[in-house]
């Protein structure tokens, strides 16, 4: 399912990451892109693809089917107002603002608003995102589906119709792919440490947490069974576990990471 019309509201690495994906697969016969800072050097030109700087740059003859916020949540309150004049002829919003509520959403949409709220992650820009949703009671079941198509561009997605639990999901996969960054940061720089030249050692990190990621993924076994298959009693990896499986290891520091950014979304919320 295709949009006629979609307005892309913010166009940072988020943003522009989306677009492209939307761009390569048709998502919409025309976008509209308001960024004060013009088109990012990264987003090769296309001809579907109107950049703006203002919201006041559009005229009354605009009607999106969808208008998607990519916005910081600490700048969403001054950017959704300009945008509620098309909330009472059925426009589809999505808002992928961190920690931004739907009753946030609402309150500067109007309560005629049809809104989703999505956490999307930065594996957009390659096409492997995982997407969170969250629709209010007046998203229209081809919305959802229009909903689908667009996160499709870029990835994997579900739905939860408990808003709650929209914190962790931020906590979990929105911020998840830093958590990853830094643990190839970690491997590499450990690896260098026991000896190893430092380009290589990140080279292996590299491509041993991608490819296990992969494996991971396609693997029909849980994680857990995958990381027996690689333990050998006694073996090097068994005594590197015994270090990353402590009381005080890895499981505890996720634990407490993920509370931390669980409770940071909830904070942006207000």
């Amino acid at each position: 399912m295709a949009a006629g019309t979609l307005i892309l509201v913010g166009c940072g690495q988020m943003g522009s990451a989306m677009l492209r994906g939307w761009a390569a697969t048709g998502a919409a016969s025309q976008f509209i892109v308001v960024e004060p800072a013009g088109a990012p050097a990264s987003l090769s030109p296309a001809p579907e693809i109107a950049f703006h700087k203002d919201a006041a740059e559009l005229g009354e003859g605009v009607a999106p089917d969808a208008v998607v916020f990519a916005v910081k949540p600490q700048i969403i309150d001054a950017v959704l107002p300009a945008y509620r004049r098309w909330a009472r002829s059925g426009t589809l919003f999505l808002s992928i603002a961190a920690g931004t509520t739907i009753a946030k959403l609402t309150r500067h949409l109007g309560p005629e608003a049809r809104i989703v709220r999505v956490m999307p992650n930065t594996p957009a820009a390659i096409g492997r995102a995982i997407s969170v949703a969250c629709a209010n009671a007046n998203v229209r079941p081809s919305q959802r589906d229009l909903c689908d198509a667009l996160l499709a561009a870029i990835g994997d997605s579900t739905w939860v119709e408990d808003e709650a639990l929209m914190d962790a999901v931020t906590a979990v996969s929105g911020s998840g792919p830093a958590y990853v960054f830094l643990l190839i940061e970690a491997l590499a720089a450990a690896g260098a440490k026991s000896g190893l030249p430092a380009e290589l050692s990140m080279r292996l990190a590299k491509a041993t947490i991608a490819g296990s990621g992969e494996l991971a993924l396609l693997s029909a076994e849980m994680p857990s069974k995958l990381r027996e298959n690689v333990t050998s009693p006694g073996g090097t990896t068994r005594a590197a576990l015994d270090v990353l499986m402590a009381d005080d290891g890895m499981q505890a520091l996720f634990d407490r990471a993920v509370a931390a950014a669980t409770r940071r979304s909830r904070e942006l919320a207000g």
